[in-house]
């Protein structure tokens, strides 16, 4: 519940700062330089928004580890240790990270491994297949994490 309140809050703070950018473009509008502003603008809202997931998917999947008691679920928050993370959770080899980084392998080796991670929560694994649908992609990992 707490991370859902946290999440609502990053939001709301994130929809701030677009309005913000947004009544700063008339402003904008009176240099010869509006369109590095602007562009500044948006990839400062852009890297928040990245942001965001990021401490999404982390917390998501921090609390599958604790939930399936891996050992170091603070791997979640270190970009290639979260890979490691999702491998022992899922209980897959290691040497498995190496297929990660193959470019068309690497989308095949993470539906297999959130196959495993759904199984280990004792969901049916086809919630692995759902992560290369755009959209559930971001419902998965928190549906996941946070159901019974």
């Amino acid at each position: 519940m707490k991370a859902r309140n946290r999440l609502r809050s990053i939001m709301g703070w994130l929809l701030t700062l677009a309005a913000i950018l947004f009544l700063a473009m008339p402003a904008a509008a009176q240099d010869d330089r509006v369109p590095t502003a602007l562009l500044g603008g948006f990839m400062v809202f852009f890297l928040l928004i990245c942001a965001v997931f990021y401490v999404y998917f982390a917390l998501a999947l921090q609390t599958i580890a604790q939930k399936t008691n891996t050992e170091n679920a603070w791997f979640a928050w270190i970009p290639i240790l979260n890979i490691i993370l999702m491998l022992n959770i899922a209980k897959k080899p290691i040497w498995w990270i190496i297929l990660f980084f193959i470019p068309l392998v690497g989308l095949v080796m993470g539906i297999l491994v959130w196959m495993g991670v759904a199984e280990a929560r004792n969901k049916p694994n086809w919630w692995g297949i759902l992560m290369i649908v755009p959209v559930a992609n971001l419902i998965v990992p928190g549906y996941l994490a946070w159901s019974d």
